[in-house]
């Protein structure tokens, strides 16, 4: 039998797939292309497919050779220490533990140091080691809270990395236009055409950055496309005028009170009530005194209140929102937002020359008291008046657990804020020794790391007493958490002496002494892992301060 081979011809679009289809349907269904059917066919396929398998390895054409990728930006911080490095990579490597039922084990949690530890390491401005890069991206990329400290650390190799990894995107949109920094002082043609053409991120970002540094050319360059922009666009740029806000930023916020966006009303109207010498501050002032005064005949004179009766075109255009929440009275939400708005630095005049302990102890008469502090508080909190906010707060060895004007540990929180931080851990820790752990842990949150000692030792103090009621240290987790990272690594030796495992009493929950003991283990064992950080980092310091 003579065998046919099929013709050498050029490349034919689509040979192979013919070739394939004739082999898997049969060559008496399908002749196979150039080839003749008949007995010849099946070897004819054959030697097709070998010389087409021949032309499709050899026949390949060079294609244009890609660009080279440009080397990584060299990084001038100096070197991470040796032994950092190490903790760094040990600190990436680790993984949260899979134990459940609210057991932890002895072992401390390293990806929770994390973030203490980047803290440090920026505050002493190392550069990142490159190995280390892709596990801190990582990293990142899973826990959007450590971004804006990653990125720090990681530097202008991270975003050069990035854009060779998909899953490192984030760090590219973290960056405006994916430059390792944000426009300089000087680079005013940058900055407007990032600001023109950027994506909204990276226009947010421009706008938070220029703010910080330039308050005034912030303001001009939002100012210069205010009309063109979208309506939550306006809300989100206005909303970073809170950094630095000035009475300069005045007559801008004031023109934005008539936007046709009810929230970006609302947002300048409040920016402009955090400036008490505005004149919104003043008509709102004017409002309110209507509504308060003091009613001299009782002993002592109390505090009476009449709340406004409508909600007038002028009320609205200042920020006031007309509609209440449900199970709100139109009157009081009123009122709320009044006094909240107003300048505390009237009240005094107002109520007979007292100081703020002394308006905040006087009586409110008809059942108005919760909704007339409630409403200082809040102007407290956005004046930042420290000496309202020490009024409304009270002593924290007050029999209820919180002052005469805040309802609500958030509002607590939101008070103590406004002090420093030393005045607000004595405040927590007298909080603490009073009241316990129990209604503490949102308070913990906003003293300053690490703890100043009278509240390490409250926090210590009353884990100890805990521990020694016998219940179980799970509803505590929460507060020896924050320990672990808060409390400063010196107070470590003052607590070996709970180690070890207590007597049991007749009351006491089954082996809580031995988890209480493994607990203050590992609060130990975190402590002098911090200390050895510091070190390390030779941040001659045991911890950070926020």
């Amino acid at each position: 039998m003579t065998r046919t081979s099929a013709p050498a011809d050029a490349p034919v679009p689509g040979v192979w797939e013919e070739l394939v289809t004739a082999a898997l349907l049969g060559t008496d269904r399908r002749t196979p292309p150039g080839c003749r059917p008949g007995p010849g066919a099946p070897a004819a396929l054959l030697d097709a497919a070998a010389a087409e398998t021949v032309r499709r390895r050899a026949g390949l054409l060079p294609a244009r050779a890609a660009r080279r990728a440009e080397p990584a930006p060299e990084d001038p911080r100096p070197p991470l220490p040796a032994a950092a490095v190490r903790r760094l990579t040990m600190l990436l490597a680790d993984r949260p533990g899979t134990a459940g039922g609210g057991r932890r084990g002895a072992a401390p949690d390293l990806m929770e140091l994390l973030p203490q530890w980047l803290a440090m390491a920026n505050a002493r401005g190392y550069a990142a080691p490159p190995q280390a890069l892709p596990a801190l991206l990582d990293a990142a990329r899973g826990r959007t809270d450590l971004r804006p400290a990653a990125l720090a650390f990681a530097g202008p190799r991270a975003l050069w990395l990035a854009r060779l990894n998909p899953d490192w995107r984030f760090a590219l949109r973290a960056a405006p236009g994916g430059s390792t920094a944000l426009p300089g002082p000087g680079a005013t043609e940058r900055v407007r055409r990032l600001w023109e053409e950027g994506l909204f991120a990276e226009r947010v970002a421009l706008l938070a950055s220029l703010r910080a540094r330039d308050p005034a050319g912030a303001r001009e360059l939002l100012a210069s496309t205010w009309a063109t922009e979208r309506a939550e666009d306006r809300l989100m740029f206005l909303d970073s005028l809170r950094t630095g806000l000035e009475p300069a930023d005045e007559p801008f916020l004031e023109q934005s009170l008539a936007d046709r966006s009810r929230n970006v009303r609302a947002t300048a109207a409040e920016l402009l009530s955090a400036l008490p010498d505005s004149a919104l501050a003043a008509r709102m002032a004017a409002r309110a005194v209507t509504c308060v005064s003091l009613d001299r005949t009782p002993d002592p004179p109390a505090i009476t209140v009449e709340a406004p009766h409508e909600c007038d075109a002028g009320m609205e255009r200042d920020g006031v929102v007309a509609s209440p929440p449900s199970g709100r009275g139109e009157r009081s939400w009123w009122f709320g937002q009044l006094v909240e708005a107003a300048p505390l630095g009237m009240w005094p005049e107002r109520l007979g020359g007292r100081t703020p302990e002394e308006i905040v102890a006087l009586p409110v008469a008809d059942d108005w008291q919760g909704d007339l502090h409630a409403a200082w508080c809040r102007a407290a909190v956005r004046q930042r008046n420290g000496a309202w906010a020490r009024a409304l707060l009270g002593t924290p060895t007050a029999p209820e657990a919180g002052g005469p004007g805040a309802v609500s540990l958030a509002e607590r929180a939101e008070l103590l804020g406004t002090l420093g931080s030393g005045e607000r851990a004595e405040w927590v820790a007298g909080f603490i020794a009073t009241h316990g752990l129990s209604e503490a842990f949102q308070l913990l949150g906003i003293c300053g790391v690490p703890w100043a000692p009278p509240l390490g030792r409250a926090v210590v103090d009353a884990l100890n007493i805990a521990r020694d009621a016998g219940s179980y240290p799970w509803s505590f987790s929460g507060v020896m958490g924050l320990a672990e990272r808060c409390l400063d690594p010196a107070e470590a030796g003052r607590l070996d002496g709970l180690l070890a495992i207590p007597d049991e009493t007749e009351d006491a929950s089954p082996g809580a002494g031995g988890y209480w003991a493994e607990a203050f283990q590992r609060l130990v064992t975190t402590l002098r892992l911090r200390a050895a950080m510091a070190e390390e980092l030779g941040a001659g310091d045991s911890g950070t301060r926020r």
